[in-house]
């Protein structure tokens, strides 16, 4: 009896081994990669650090007794720093996953990287459709949005109030003329038309003269297919020329709460917008936007939320697969739905896109603010089947059938 029970504690003591030993380099290693200091610093930059640490400490910074690590680096909004960066990491620092990464020409760099060294890449930050398309990876999943679902909601809503006639004023690089390009197409689908488009470089301080192009064209609405700094000096400067009080609506097809802060309640009052997150959502929702407020100073945005979401998803798949061995840790994402604070019954297709529901949003006047942050008026959830393309047509060759 004795006899057994000493083999049995041996046989346990090596299965422990070996599913420790299952954790490479004696360690989980997260890098992310975004924009720190420029136009996209406020919707991703240290909040999306501080998510992705909260997600590593509700995990008590460790799994199976190995320590979970997080670095970080700024891309400078910049696809050779990405890519150089990238492979730094996974070459000579034992990065195991790419986290965040707004700029999707960057992260068009990065997925290449990550695909051919087989690391896990969690994108919030980028909208391109191409990552969970043509340029798909089995080892990408794209996490918050994309250009698609700020199409199906903010275009779409505006065309069926019957404002038709569009220009769209874009941002010169890959998701820019992506953003532009999906909405074009709902607008189209819808019975509308683009009377006109033109495009800016990216982080230009004078949009006078596209403004100008705009107004001129008689559109209808004017759409901002750009972000960060370039969308709200975009909307500062059309409050100048008076092109919301001329009978014009402007639509900023890609913004976040943090732009909001940056306008004020009484500049952007009115706009309407598309999130995947908004931290007065629901209980959990304002719960877990208390802690990170405290860390941050600000609520988070959809792309610091979603990193946090993607991070804690991706710790608990390697927890439940013993290993963080990437293709069993991809499958293990693909096959759990994600539960949490920014996602309830999320699913994970072939395509890596992430499926939820996203919401359609309206900036309150300021007197209807209660507290501060309190911007947003949800005015419709889009069910995530609409909210995003069917992966049998996104081009991405993984997908079967």
């Amino acid at each position: 009896m004795l006899r057994t029970m000493l083999l049995a504690g041996v046989a346990l003591a090596c299965m422990a081994g070996t599913a420790q030993a299952q954790i490479s380099d004696g360690k989980v290693k997260i890098g992310v990669l975004n924009d720190r200091s420029g136009i996209y610093a406020d919707l991703a930059g240290e909040g999306s650090a501080i998510a992705a640490r909260m997600a590593a400490e509700e995990m008590g910074n460790a799994i199976d007794g190995k320590p979970i690590e997080i670095v970080v680096a700024d891309h400078q909004n910049k696809a050779d720093i990405a890519a150089n960066t990238t492979r730094e990491w996974i070459d000579a620092s034992q990065v195991d996953v790419v986290a965040d990464v707004p700029n999707s020409a960057a992260a068009l760099a990065v997925q290449e990287i990550t695909r051919d060294k087989k690391r896990i890449f969690l994108m919030s930050g980028p909208g391109s459709t191409d990552l969970s398309g043509k340029a798909c990876s089995p080892y990408g999943f794209q996490w918050a949005y994309d250009n698609y679902a700020m199409a199906a909601g903010t275009g779409r809503a505006l065309v069926e109030q019957g404002k038709k006639k569009w220009f769209i004023l874009t941002a010169d690089y890959a998701f820019g003329h992506s953003l532009e390009n999906e909405t074009a197409k709902m607008v189209k689908a819808l019975g509308g038309e683009v009377v006109g488009t033109v495009r800016h470089p990216l982080a230009t301080p004078d949009f006078s003269s596209y403004l100008l192009q705009a107004q001129a064209s008689g559109a209808d609405v004017i759409g901002l297919a750009n972000a960060g700094s370039d969308a709200t000096n975009a909307i500062k400067q059309a409050a100048e020329f008076g092109i919301t009080q001329s009978g014009q609506s402007l639509a900023g097809l890609l913004l976040f709460i943090t732009d909001v802060h940056a306008l004020g309640p009484q500049v952007a009052q009115g706009l309407m917008l598309t999130t995947g997150f908004y931290w007065d959502r629901d209980a959990d929702s304002r719960a877990w936007s208390e802690k990170f407020e405290k860390l941050a100073r600000a609520k988070p945005t959809m792309v610091q939320a979603g990193v946090y979401s993607a991070v804690r998803h991706y710790l608990q798949a390697v927890k439940a697969a013993g290993t963080d061995d990437p293709d069993k840790v991809a499958a293990k994402m693909r096959e759990t739905p994600v539960n949490d604070m920014f996602a309830k019954n999320g699913r994970i297709a072939a395509n890596g896109r992430m499926f939820h529901d996203m919401y359609l949003a309206r900036v309150r006047a300021p007197a209807d603010s209660k507290t501060p942050w309190q911007y947003f008026e949800i005015v419709k959830t889009i069910p995530a089947d609409q909210a995003f393309i069917e992966p049998a047509k996104s081009g991405c060759p993984l997908v079967k059938g």
